[in-house]
């Protein structure tokens, strides 16, 4: 039924089945005034027919910006710089040390040389820090006397940097080992290839954190070896673990000792491997990461 009657009143031409109405005992004519006139039962104005379907309307509007303020809400309460809100919320919040999602640290700020450094003094500074230093530690520059000791000082610690240090330039610079990776007696590529070595870290891992030192896994792949026409040894692909023992010294985390070990491995798909002028023209295009949680 519409907001008039059976008749239509109000929302046609008027009455059409006759021309009166018996109010009363008495045969009188019906007049309906317009909205807003007369004073009697029959000539009540009329709400507009949209009203309550428009008020509906803004009420869901309402609910629905209420509900958008509260969810940017939950997501933007006070944070412990962590990433997580502070107050009572759940554990179950904290990403996992090992997540690939970003948990909020900055990222550092400073470089020693070319290498990152001033990683934050806690978990995710300690993992950024070692991501970085595996990266510097299978880098070219390895193979290059003096910007091997530029690497060195940057990520060892002061106490076992010399040592380690005479220790990399014996195995750097063995004519047997340099021979058998296709470089010269000075570590460089012979005419028309390119050298390439560069790791790439995918995740990390905490052992064993306290506020002073770290042990940080970082699993990672490498890119090793000789791009170009008739290279022996083509560029290819290993995995490896690393696990880095940290020290925090002069405020930044440096390296005692590490260990290195094979995979894990994934399984290779059916790629047809790139030209060797590709693989050369990628690692010059391409440049490296700054680690950072």
């Amino acid at each position: 039924m519409s907001l008039g009657d059976e008749n239509d009143y109000g929302s046609g031409p008027g009455r059409t089945d006759d021309g009166y109405s018996t109010i009363g005992g008495t045969r009188q004519t019906r007049t309906r005034f317009p909205d807003g006139e007369g004073g009697d039962g029959y000539t009540t104005p009329r709400r507009p027919a949209r009203n309550s379907r428009s008020l509906v309307t803004v009420v869901g509007v309402v609910v629905l910006l209420i509900a958008a303020i509260a969810f940017a809400n939950m997501g933007g309460g006070g944070g412990n710089g962590n990433g997580n809100g502070g107050g009572s919320g759940s554990a179950g919040n904290k990403p996992d040390s090992s997540s690939t999602a970003a948990t909020g640290t900055k990222p550092v700020t400073g470089k020693n040389g070319s290498i990152p450094s001033g990683f934050a003094h806690d978990e995710q500074g300690a993992q950024s820090a070692a991501a970085n230093y595996a990266v510097a530690l299978g880098s070219a520059d390895m193979f290059d006397k003096d910007r091997r000791r530029v690497v060195v000082t940057a990520v060892y610690a002061p106490a076992v940097a010399s040592a380690r240090q005479g220790d990399l330039d014996k195995v750097y610079s063995g004519q047997d080992f340099l021979t058998s990776i296709g470089l010269n007696s000075d570590g460089t590529a012979p005419a028309g290839l390119t050298f390439i070595s560069r790791s790439n870290p995918a995740g990390t891992k905490v052992v064993k954190f306290n506020s002073n030192t770290a042990s940080v896994a970082v699993w990672y792949s490498a890119l090793f070896g000789l791009a170009g026409e008739g290279s022996k040894n083509p560029v290819s692909e290993s995995w490896f673990t690393n696990t880095f023992d940290l020290a925090w010294i002069n405020g930044d985390w440096k390296i005692t000792a590490f260990t290195q070990k094979d995979g894990p491995t994934p399984v290779g798909r059916d790629q047809a491997a790139s030209s060797a002028e590709e693989m050369a023209n990628a690692v010059e295009q391409f440049g490296g990461f700054t680690y950072a949680r």
